[in-house]
């Protein structure tokens, strides 16, 4: 009798298999890792909802839908809720476990969707998408596939604007290499992500740093809106439009 030969595991089937187990224990995992700054994950969390509600003002764009694109166990919810109270929010993630998490600790109307080989949501039926420290888990290689997905599903002249960490900056690669829950994440340079975003249809794409006081040197912290330019920031926003 002949043996059926084993199915390779895809990329979204092994994050499923892997934050489905991790999902219980993110949020404490994530803020032993953060302490070191001085800050806790609500701080994090929060500061990358301000600075893209400050980008999308300044541009003038639209928000009425937004997909939080692998928005995990909710730590963006309150505060899409507190920028963008009056947008309809999607939060999309390959962990079932995951999501059942975000809706327990944040009850609301968000809408939930579970994300597979594709996003099932219509084709340019958002404003914004919005990915925070996602594609570091994604496979190198399947990055292209996900930049193209998040264009399909965003309406033209929408805006991309994903957050990662900066692994020209020593401190975050530490963090991250002493991190459970990163234990196989790869990171990914600001320029290396612009170049796939444009690679795979974004347009003007452009990446600013963020981040580059901890919590002791907080006092300096109105100084970051004029660092953008400088690489040395612990993450970076890689923010594009998609084409009209």
């Amino acid at each position: 009798m002949n043996k059926q030969a084993p199915t390779e595991e895809t990329g979204d089937q092994r994050l499923r298999a892997e934050f489905d187990l991790l999902a219980d224990e993110y949020h404490e995992q994530h803020a032993a890792n953060v302490a070191i700054t001085g800050e806790g994950p609500a701080y994090f969390a929060e500061y990358k909802i301000a600075d893209l509600a400050a980008l999308v003002r300044a541009k003038g764009l639209a928000a009425a839908q937004i997909l939080d694109f692998g928005s995990g166990i909710g730590n963006s919810v309150p505060y899409f809720r507190k920028y963008f109270g009056q947008s309809e929010l999607h939060c999309g993630d390959v962990s079932s476990r995951s999501i059942e998490i975000a809706q327990t600790r944040f009850p609301g109307q968000e809408q939930y969707v579970l994300i597979g080989s594709d996003i099932p949501l219509p084709t340019h039926s958002q404003d914004i998408v919005f990915s925070a420290c996602v594609f570091h888990h994604i496979p190198h290689e399947e990055h292209q596939h996900w930049l193209a997905e998040l264009r399909r599903v965003t309406r033209p002249g929408g805006l991309l604007a994903i957050y990662e960490h900066n692994p020209l900056n020593p401190l975050t690669v530490r963090a991250v290499n002493t991190c459970h829950l990163d234990v196989n994440a790869r990171l990914i340079r600001g320029g290396a992500m612009r170049q796939r975003a444009a690679s795979s249809g974004w347009a003007d794409a452009q990446v600013d740093y963020r981040l580059f006081f901890p919590s002791m040197l907080k006092s300096l912290r109105p100084l970051e809106q004029h660092l953008g330019w400088l690489g040395l920031g612990a993450q970076y926003r890689m923010a594009a439009r998609c084409p009209a």
